[in-house]
Order: C-alpha cells, then sequence, then structure tokens
C-alpha cells in the first residue's frame, strides 16, 4: 500500500500538486500523451527544474490559448472526462474533484452543481492540473492520501468577478470542517482548485502520519510570498500492521423526542450512505421528562456539513451539535474464509506486532447466507469463526484500514 502525504506548508494549488507528483516520481511524458487524448486544443505544458527561497523542485506551467476555448458547465466537464479515453482510476479520481468543485461553486453561486459555469477553476490549465493529478496518483500507484493543516491566506485575489476576500468563496465552501493553519501572508495560497483536490481525495487531515517515507517530492508555485512557494509530498508505506493509527473525527449529535422510532432505520442507511464512520442511538430523557434519544454520529471532517443536512431533513431535530475529536484505532484487515455454507468476510484486529487480536465475522454475509440455505444465523457466524481462529481463510486483500 502507498500512502501519499500532503503537507500543504504554504498552500495547495492544482499546479503545484501536479508539479509535486512528477517531482515523486511520475512520468511527464506519459501524463501529457494521456491529456492529449482529452478533446481540448490550444494549450502547452512545460515541466520545468526551478527552485522556490532555496528549495529546489518541479513547477509545471501551463499556458493556454485563450481565445480558442469555449465556456464551459460541469456538466461539459463531467461529460468530457466521461467519455475520454483516460484510464478507468484516473477518469474517476477528475470526477471526484470536479464534483466537489462544482458543488462549492453552486453554493457559493446559488446554482444546481450541472449549470456551474467555471470561470479560473473551468479553465483548461485547471483541468489538466485536476486530470494531469490524477493521472500523475495512478502512475504513482498511491492507495491513500493524507493532508496537513491547510493556509488558505489572506487579503484579496483579483478574479472575473472582481476582487474577492481570500480565502475565495468557493475554497471557503471546500473547507468547512477541514483543520486550517494561519499563515500571516497577504495572497491566495490554497485555490479552489487546490482546496478541491485535497478535500476530494484525503482521508485524513493532521500531523505527518506514521510511514517510512520512500520519496519527498516539491511542487513549485508561481508566486512569491516571501517564503518557500512549495507543495511537499511525502511518499511511501503506512505505519506496520498492527501499529496504533491516530486521526481526527468529527462527532454529530441530536436530542429527539417527537420522532416515529420506526424511521431510525431509514435515518441510519442514510447516514451509512453518506460516509458516516458510525451510528448509534441511547435513550435519554428530554425536558418535560419525555422519552426520547439521541442519534451521535460519528464522521470525517470534510463529511460533516453533509450529515448534518441528513440529520435536519430526515428527523425532527431543530438542531445538531458537533465538535472535534482525535482518536486512535488499530489497525485491521479484511480476509475471506470457507465455511460448509460458504465464503464469509471476517474482519481481524492487529496488535502491536502485527499478529491477530481478535476476529469478527461480517454479520451481513452471515445473515445472507443464512437466509439463503435455511439454516440458524448462529451456526454460519460460529462456524467463520472457527475457520477464522484454525487460520484456514484465504486473504482477499487488505481493506479497511484504520477506519
Amino acid at each position: 500500500m502507498k500512502l501519499l502525504y500532503l503537507d500543504c506548508f504554504s498552500g495547495i494549488s492544482g499546479d503545484m500538486c501536479l508539479g509535486a507528483l512528477i517531482d515523486a516520481g511520475a512520468d511527464p511524458a506519459w501524463i501529457e500523451r494521456e491529456l492529449r487524448g482529452l478533446p481540448l486544443g490550444g494549450w502547452d505544458m512545460r515541466v520545468i527544474r526551478t527552485a522556490s527561497r532555496g528549495i529546489a523542485g518541479t513547477r509545471v506551467k501551463i499556458t493556454v490559448e485563450e481565445d480558442l476555448q469555449p465556456h464551459r458547465h460541469f456538466g461539459e466537464i463531467r461529460d468530457l472526462i466521461r467519455n475520454s479515453s483516460l484510464p478507468e482510476r484516473a477518469r474517476d479520481v477528475s470526477l471526484k474533484i470536479f464534483q466537489r468543485l462544482a458543488e462549492a461553486e453552486g453554493k457559493v453561486h446559488g446554482v444546481s452543481p450541472d449549470h456551474v459555469h467555471f470561470h479560473e477553476v473551468g479553465a483548461v490549465d485547471s483541468i489538466l492540473d485536476i486530470v494531469g493529478t490524477s493521472l500523475a496518483l495512478q502512475y504513482l500507484d498511491v492507495d491513500r492520501v493524507a493532508c496537513s493543516p491547510v493556509p488558505p491566506g489572506g487579503g484579496y485575489v483579483r478574479c472575473r468577478h472582481g476582487l474577492l476576500p481570500v480565502p475565495a468563496p468557493a475554497t471557503a465552501e471546500l473547507l468547512k470542517g477541514i483543520p486550517l493553519r494561519r499563515l500571516d501572508l497577504e495572497g491566495e495560497l490554497t485555490t479552489p482548485t487546490g482546496a478541491a483536490v485535497a478535500t476530494a481525495l484525503a482521508g485524513s487531515f493532521g500531523l505527518l502520519p506514521e510511514m517510512t517515507v520512500e520519496v519527498v517530492g516539491y511542487g513549485i508555485g508561481s508566486k512569491d510570498f516571501g517564503i518557500p512557494n512549495c507543495l511537499r509530498v511525502f511518499l511511501g508505506i503506512p505505519a506496520a500492521p498492527g501499529s496504533v493509527q491516530s486521526d481526527l473525527i468529527a462527532v454529530l449529535e441530536a436530542s429527539i423526542d417527537d420522532m416515529n422510532p420506526q424511521f431510525c432505520g431509514h435515518v441510519m442507511e442514510r447516514l451509512f450512505a453518506t460516509g458516516a464512520l458510525d451510528v448509534f442511538f441511547s435513550p435519554a430523557y428530554m425536558k418535560k421528562n419525555r422519552p426520547g434519544f439521541v442519534i451521535t454520529v460519528l464522521c470525517r471532517p470534510q463529511d460533516r456539513d453533509a450529515l448534518v443536512r441528513i440529520l435536519m431533513g430526515e428527523t425532527t431535530t431543530l438542531g445538531v451539535r458537533f465538535r472535534e475529536e482525535r482518536r486512535e484505532v488499530l489497525d485491521r484487515h479484511a480476509e475471506e474464509v470457507d465455511t460448509p455454507y460458504g465464503r464469509v468476510r471476517i474482519k481481524t484486529a492487529l496488535g502491536s506486532d502485527g499478529r491477530p487480536l481478535r476476529a469478527a465475522p461480517e454479520y451481513e454475509d452471515c445473515r445472507r447466507i443464512a437466509a439463503e440455505r435455511g439454516v440458524p444465523l448462529r451456526e454460519v457466524y460460529e462456524s467463520a469463526l472457527l475457520a477464522a481462529l484454525a487460520g484456514s481463510g484465504n486473504p482477499s486483500g487488505r481493506q479497511d484500514r484504520g477506519r
């Protein structure tokens, strides 16, 4: 498994991200060949070795003949990428990043994402930055991305709408729920494209995770803020199996005493489908001694707003409390075992020495097999657990690492 850490000590932009990944080993010639397959014309890409305030790195400079470029909405950009010959993995990552951009721009301008008219972020250079970054991630075989707290910058930035405060409105929307770092500099340190890349890809935000670093890359920005204007990336192997992982999560809570409890299962399904890490209900006595319950949701900070909207829309609550907490979790992996009734997935928690601490069959697998075979659920569960303890499983690949 390859882990990429984005060290945004002076911000992040699309061209800095692409430059850092090329500096870390991605092949610029292959990336450009793939980009030439997009139905875009009138552009040129140069990859330059340069330095910023004494730090050497790679700068990607894309020049565009603006007169040859039509205006594009998100729906057009999405179709352009979907119908391209890009590798499937890079295509999916590109669409994920652009979806984040479209949702943020749509909220800022009060239109649906499909009808967002991209200006700076929809220019050809930004399309190439995003798709190029997605290609570089595939080339480097990155499995997981983590990110440092993000410095947005300060002051004002000039765009087609005139002067806007920094962070720009779309950037501010994208950075909701993300740890920010204050850096007293005038200028746009984090662009909308950079914020979209970080928030779409990173599974956690915080200090450098435990890892064995194999490569360090620097992507050089085009501006001079008086400090090294670079995005630094660390590429390597995450900590050995069984080590305790630390990350930041958001905890959402809502107290409810006037909702049909039959709706709870539906609400839980919606929350899990939207990215919740865990959901649980706790009985409580409310005001006037009414029996009720507290619904608690654990999630990644970047998923907080979407989950709050579900709680507001699907329950009778009038408000949702939230806070951020650090947690430590055991490493884990999943495998499949053979039982007399069929194959069942097993989740195993690993100790500090990498050896299994405990194992549990996947409940949904056991329930499905029990229904199909007409046997007691308990029998399927126990046979899977015995197979796991006997070490008769055939690993199907690492999954659920550190969730």
